[in-house]
């Protein structure tokens, strides 16, 4: 389950891990919940187009717990190794949205007991303190497991995710580098600290 305030990658991101787990050989369904705006859906169609992975979305308004629901159910009947769901990243508040979170995540473990097996959260490495704030409500709302952080391939080093994963107790697990599908990597917390300190 992938979590995150519209515009930090989410759609990007989870469209790189479904090509990522697709050439590591594992089977995969993405889920567009993020019924609330229509480029969502859209966008999220035409990568997984591109990453050539099935996915399972509705029209714009409809129930996103139904289509988690959806989501889960066809991997369950198809055999397939990961399911990826997007949710949306703003709600008309904070109450809504905590609701919609927990809606999910019940539906989904109603198919699959314990799931989502990981709670995904996507912070824009360039926002700096404000990725604070979006660390506070989402993990306020749902049980965020990992971070991946998106947006490092520019000048943004990213350095508020040190904090952000001291303060939270979640560990980074991704770092996206780029626009393009393969523009993902593991976060490997050696060379991240190395750049921070390396010379501009």
């Amino acid at each position: 389950m992938v979590v995150g305030v519209n515009g930090v990658g989410k759609t990007t991101t989870i469209a790189k891990l479904a090509n990522k787990f697709k050439l590591a050989d594992k089977k995969v369904v993405l889920g567009a919940a993020d019924t609330f705006r229509a480029a969502a859906i859209n966008q999220l169609n035409v990568w997984a187009d591109r990453a050539g992975v099935p996915i399972v979305s509705h029209e714009m308004g409809s129930d996103p717990a139904s289509v988690a629901y959806e989501t889960v159910d066809y991997a369950k009947k198809n055999d397939i190794d990961v399911v990826i769901i997007d949710t949306a990243g703003r709600l008309h508040n904070k109450t809504n949205l905590m609701n919609e979170l927990s809606k999910i995540k019940r539906v989904m473990g109603k198919i699959i007991p314990d799931s989502p097996h990981e709670v995904l959260l996507i912070l824009d490495g360039s926002t700096g303190q404000n990725a604070f704030e979006q660390a506070k409500q989402f993990t306020s709302s749902t049980e965020v497991s990992a971070l991946a952080i998106t947006k490092l391939d520019g000048t943004a080093k990213g350095g508020v995710v040190i904090g952000i994963s001291d303060q939270f107790k979640i560990p980074v697990k991704y770092i996206g580098v780029g626009e393009g599908i393969d523009d993902i990597q593991l976060f490997d917390r050696e060379a991240f600290v190395e750049t921070l300190f390396s010379k501009l």
